[in-house]
């Protein structure tokens, strides 16, 4: 993690999603991996998710920066699947 100079917390990596999907009736495994940015809140929980462990996150996608169209998920919430009977977003409960 990282601060701005407004001292605003940031946290930045990467998110592993795979799945298995149909596709014209046929199922095929998907595999992705994409660069996330987490400000403020949603930077502390980012930085609490362990390595390989399920979540699912809200955001949206932007470019990285005005030179480069490589998407980058900027991330309001985060879920965490595992070890969570009920299955709330940690960022509401904190």
């Amino acid at each position: 993690m990282r601060y701005t100079p407004a001292g605003i917390p940031v946290s930045e990596g990467w998110l592993q999603h795979s799945s298995s999907q149909i596709e014209n009736k046929t199922e095929r495994l998907v595999e992705v991996e994409i660069a996330v940015l987490a400000l403020g809140d949603s930077a502390r929980w980012l930085e609490a998710v362990p390595l390989s462990g399920g979540v699912k996150v809200t955001g949206f996608l932007a470019a990285r920066n005005r030179n480069s169209k490589m998407p980058v998920l900027h991330v309001h919430s985060i879920e965490f699947l595992e070890g969570n009977e009920n299955g709330s977003i940690l960022q509401e409960e904190g």
